[in-house]
């Protein structure tokens, strides 16, 4: 959590060539999980390999962050619209998941579990529809707050957590011990970092596109090396490899809060729970079927935003454009409902493989670089522009009003 908030403020409020200053809260990535496994577990390497692989990585990803930026122009409508629809559908698995009481439960799809989710579901829905202002803003952590107490009355909260932690934690740089780069490991954590490169493009973009602040390329290296730069930082104080989460758009979609000053003052909530322990476990101890409720929402919020970018899309004259959404989707489904489908293939490939995201992105610029070609970079620079002109004409129009 310090680790994350720390990032997080980087990326709101920008530090030198750092930082989107757009409103987002940066994560460890589930991207890594596996690859962190395999290193953690092959019998001459351990924990060390994996920070040292995660500080390595970090770095790399900020030097590779403007050459990542430039791939911006191979980013139009049709590209971003399906990235971020299915970056919705494949969160979408960890909502449903989360609903049911999370994966490994051995009480999962218990009646209590999925009914309780739905109440969270349900309220804010409800709070949406009949608040406005500050409590519709708050509605997906009021509806998490009255499922976590239906629960703890339930007897469905586990408090141990919180009586076990210390109130007061310092969190030192390289706890346990000097990290170890070993080349495969730093070689495999390369590739998450790309990967989680071409999530938090499309993330970015479509942030951009709710704050009516589009996203050039300059904005978007600044972004990428945050990823980096959080990696390294994750690294160093005994954390993993972050990003720049896709909830993000689901949680603006439904709120509507567009201010980066917001998740900056939720980075400072974030390294306060690093600091401070017991507060970070009564965090922690919110049960997983309450999160599912509020994940449906915001997860289906993320691929309905990759709807409605779609729907800028040109398909009656381009019938070709049907193809690459359609394709795409399906490519980026593989992962999600067919999780051995790519487990003949050898075992360094699963971080390529099992994102359903890259898969998508990929097959998306390919597909729209066959039917349609590339366009200009001077052309993609100008859309931006333009779109960036448009919307400083109607903050202007709105503040003299």
């Amino acid at each position: 959590m310090f680790s994350c908030g720390v990032a997080t403020l980087i990326q709101t409020l920008g530090l030198w060539i750092f930082g989107i200053r757009l409103p987002v809260i940066m994560g460890c990535t589930f991207a890594a999980v596996g690859p962190m496994v395999a290193i953690g577990t092959n019998p001459s390497l351990g924990i060390l390999d994996v920070f040292g692989a995660t500080i390595a990585s970090g770095a790399i990803g900020i030097l590779l962050a403007p050459m990542i930026g430039k791939l911006l122009r191979f980013f139009p409508p049709v590209v971003v619209g399906t990235v971020i629809a299915v970056i919705g559908l494949s969160l979408m698995g960890v909502g449903i998941n989360w609903a049911a009481g999370g994966v490994g439960n051995p009480d999962y799809g218990n009646p209590v579990y999925l009914l309780l989710s739905l109440v969270v579901l349900s309220l804010i829905l409800l709070i949406n529809k009949f608040m406005r202002g500050f409590l519709a803003n708050i509605s997906v952590l009021l509806g998490i707050v009255v499922g976590f107490v239906i629960a703890a009355m339930l007897g469905r909260v586990n408090m141990d957590g919180v009586a076990h932690a210390p109130w007061v934690g310092i969190v030192l740089p390289f706890h346990f011990g000097m990290p170890h780069f070993d080349p495969f490991a730093v070689a495999t954590m390369v590739i998450v970092m790309f990967v989680t490169f071409i999530e938090s493009t499309g993330m970015f973009l479509a942030v951009g596109d709710l704050v009516e602040r589009p996203v050039d390329q300059k904005a978007l290296v600044r972004g990428l090396r945050v990823d980096g730069l959080g990696t390294l930082i994750g690294g160093i104080f005994n954390s993993f490899p972050h990003t720049s989460f896709s909830q993000n758009v689901g949680l603006i979609g439904v709120t509507g809060v567009k201010s980066r000053f917001v998740c900056a003052t939720g980075g400072v909530i974030l390294v306060v729970l690093g600091l401070f322990p017991k507060m970070a476990q009564v965090v922690a101890s919110v049960p997983p079927f309450v999160l599912g409720g509020a994940g449906i929402v915001m997860f289906g919020m993320v691929a309905a935003n990759g709807i409605k970018t779609l729907l800028r899309v040109d398909f009656s004259k381009n019938h070709h454009n049907l193809f690459i959404v359609a394709v795409s989707i399906g490519m980026g489904m593989v992962p999600v409902v067919a999780p051995k489908f790519f487990s003949q293939l050898p075992h360094a490939l699963e971080p390529i493989l099992h994102s359903g995201i890259l898969l998508a992105s990929v097959s998306a610029v390919v597909l729209n670089i066959v039917f349609n070609g590339v366009r200009k970079e001077r052309d993609a620079r100008r859309d931006a522009m333009e779109a960036a002109h448009e919307f400083e004409g109607v903050a202007h129009a709105g503040y003299a009003h």
